[in-house]
């Protein structure tokens, strides 16, 4: 893999507006494509947005009609703004591509740099990006003074968190000692070619998830850095921290293309450099966040 160049769009008062980040991302898409630029991460932050991937139901957007940003990427409604560390890597795979091994290395430099910090965190089986793991459900205290085996949350297909008080708002979860995410994974891969990326929680207001289904999961909520910690951590701390893994982890990795079975014979081969991942059903992969 070609070394990759990170480029620090704007953070705080010069925060990058979502529209704004995504027509650059397009831009530096293009060329990677054609190979005129090498692997490119951008890092910036995003004034209070609400986006939502290609699989978002109705029912996950904010109730009081608050605007949401339909893109391109997989998964479902996230928020963005200040206080998170977004990263939008840039990166040409080979043919098929595997988007599942790509989530898998962001994750990795995540946990690392959580870890550097002093935060354990984990992979959920099932669920992509970076998560805290809470306590065993036995041993989590009773929601609105019922017992765990009855958590409408798990039982009522229409129930809903957000009118249901503080107890179930997703920002809350750690005072539940549920399993909450740390950081979310959403990304595009069009010609072979990445797009969108992560979003680490450093210090932001989490309530503003409060609004939403985060990543369209009920049962569980959002994290970040200095709440964990409970101490003082900034943007301007964790940059070079990301910086370091995403390099050690996306410069080494040894990719290969997916391996796919062609139809009738049973055989499991790489395709070689035709086209995207499955490319027979479609030229874009998306992965979840």
């Amino acid at each position: 893999m070609s070394e990759l160049r990170f480029v620090r769009l704007g953070f705080g008062d010069d925060a990058v507006d979502y529209q704004v980040a995504w027509d650059k991302q397009r831009e530096v898409h293009a060329a990677r494509f054609a190979d005129e630029t090498g692997d490119t991460c951008l890092l910036l932050e995003h004034p209070p947005v609400y986006t939502a991937g290609r699989r978002t139901a109705d029912s996950e957007r904010p109730l009081d009609g608050t605007p949401v940003v339909d893109v391109d990427r997989g998964g479902k409604i996230t928020w963005h703004g200040p206080g998170q560390l977004v990263g939008y890597p840039i990166m040409k795979l080979p043919r098929p591509v595997d988007v599942v091994a790509h989530v898998r290395r962001l994750e990795e430099a995540l946990i690392r740099t959580a870890a550097e910090f002093g935060l354990e965190t984990t992979r959920i089986e099932g669920r992509s990006g970076v998560w805290v793991l809470g306590d065993p459900v036995e041993e989590r205290p009773a929601l609105g003074g019922l017992s765990l085996d009855f958590d409408p949350r798990l039982t009522d297909e229409e129930f809903d968190p957000r009118l249901n008080g503080p107890e179930y708002a997703p920002s809350n979860a750690g005072q539940r000692r549920e399993d909450r995410k740390l950081a979310a994974i959403g990304i595009r891969v069009a010609k072979g070619v990445t797009m969108h990326g992560f979003a680490l929680n450093v210090n932001p207001d989490n309530t503003w998830f409060d609004k939403i289904i985060p990543c369209g999961i009920r049962d569980a909520g959002v994290a970040s850095l200095a709440g964990e910690l409970g101490r003082d951590i900034t943007i301007e701390d964790v940059l070079p921290v990301v910086e370091k893994h995403l390099k050690d982890v996306l410069e080494n990795a040894d990719l290969k293309p997916r391996l796919v079975e062609r139809e009738g014979t049973g055989v499991s081969a790489g395709e070689g450099a035709g086209g995207s991942a499955g490319e027979g059903a479609r030229e874009t992969e998306r992965a979840s966040a």
